[in-house]
């Protein structure tokens, strides 16, 4: 296991059902004080002039950052985002709203702990390095699956490396879930991030960390993904709102156990090719029946019954100098390649494998 002891944290509160982003306001407001009376909302792009943003309570004293998440989050847009927070008002924010997809919920948990804690965010990428807790933080997830919104990990790409920030403030302080604001989510993002969920439950399932508590949350987020996109005619706003479960239930399941093969690989192909978190993992699992047979048997099928194309042929092109730096990356995952195979992990999968598998991405 990766920690002998720990007592593990969960966000302090939840909202849950339709209409909920309607009281955010109200949540907002109970944060504020005569000194720390203004708001950071730190939101995807992609709302920018539709009918969300009706719905999102700012004020003229307060920041919205856009976020693009055509990539993965970086350390030095954290930076950023934390100069402009700091040169905005005299006082620090009552409060950091992350609205949008695990990439900007990401964000806005770095940011808010940036805030905080001075420095680069880059050294901050690892478990507990973070001193300070962070600005009180609000999220609201967009799409499920990530398990951004209750996970103690922001996870960045940093000059270096791909590795997340991950302590027990790094969690959201709240969350606001509401089904329906997840009605636009374009058909093949929603599968993406959906099979996120269902990948990271089977690499907790079938890894050597599992406990029970990691175990009873996988099996139940499993069980809804599949209900889900095992079913194409199921109704819209329920599916989403068991796709919500799930991802909570996911998210909390990886806390208590961990990822493996797959997240390893994926992070490989985020950090040289900037291929986006979702994608990547599908990308990554299309070759990994051999590691993962039954789940890889019934990704297949949810891909189908969807009709989502899995991209091919990304690594073709790849030098021999870009596929090391793939295999470096993801080698360096100690912690998730233990987890896939055990402490003697380096006897299960070499260098000369990792490559491999690449190749055939």
């Amino acid at each position: 296991m990766l920690y002998d002891f720990r007592s593990f944290v969960n966000p302090g509160k939840y909202a849950f059902g339709k209409g909920s982003i309607n009281h955010l306001g109200e949540l907002i407001d109970k944060q504020k004080n005569e000194k720390n009376n203004w708001s950071v909302f730190i939101i995807d792009n992609y709302f920018s002039g539709k009918p969300l943003m009706s719905k999102i309570p700012s004020t003229e004293d307060d920041l919205i950052i856009w976020i693009d998440t055509s990539e993965e989050p970086k350390t030095t847009f954290v930076n950023s985002y934390r100069d402009l927070i700091l040169a905005h008002d005299s006082y620090l924010p009552a409060t950091i709203v992350g609205i949008g997809g695990g990439t900007t919920m990401d964000y806005a948990k770095a940011v808010g702990l940036m805030v905080t804690n001075p420095g680069d965010s880059a050294d901050f990428q690892g478990l507990d390095l973070i001193k300070n807790e962070g600005i009180y933080t609000i999220c609201v997830p967009t799409v499920s699956g990530t398990g951004a919104e209750v996970s103690m990990t922001a996870v960045l790409s940093g000059p270096e490396k791909k590795l997340g920030i991950k302590c027990d403030y790094t969690i959201p302080n709240e969350v606001v879930f509401d089904p329906e604001i997840l009605a636009s989510v374009p058909t093949n993002q929603r599968f993406y991030t959906g099979m996120d969920c269902y990948i990271h439950n089977a690499e907790s399932l079938n890894g050597t960390w599992i406990t029970e508590m990691g175990k009873a949350f996988a099996e139940k987020s499993n069980e809804l993904c599949k209900e889900v996109f095992l079913n194409k005619d199921m109704d819209r706003l329920v599916a989403d709102e068991k796709m919500m479960v799930a991802s909570i239930m996911g998210g909390n399941s990886i806390t208590y156990a961990q990822v493996g093969v797959c997240h390893a690989l994926s992070y490989g192909l985020a950090v040289v090719l900037k291929v986006h978190h979702g994608v990547g993992n599908c990308i990554v699992f299309n070759q990994l029946e051999k590691y993962y047979p039954n789940e890889y048997k019934e990704f297949k099928e949810m891909q189908t019954l969807h009709g989502v194309t899995i991209p091919e042929g990304i690594t073709k092109e790849c030098t021999e100098t870009e596929l090391d730096q793939m295999v470096e990356v993801s080698w360096a995952l100690e912690h998730m390649w233990n987890n896939a195979f055990g402490p003697e992990w380096e006897k299960h999968i070499t260098k000369d494998m990792i490559k491999d598998l690449f190749r055939k991405m």
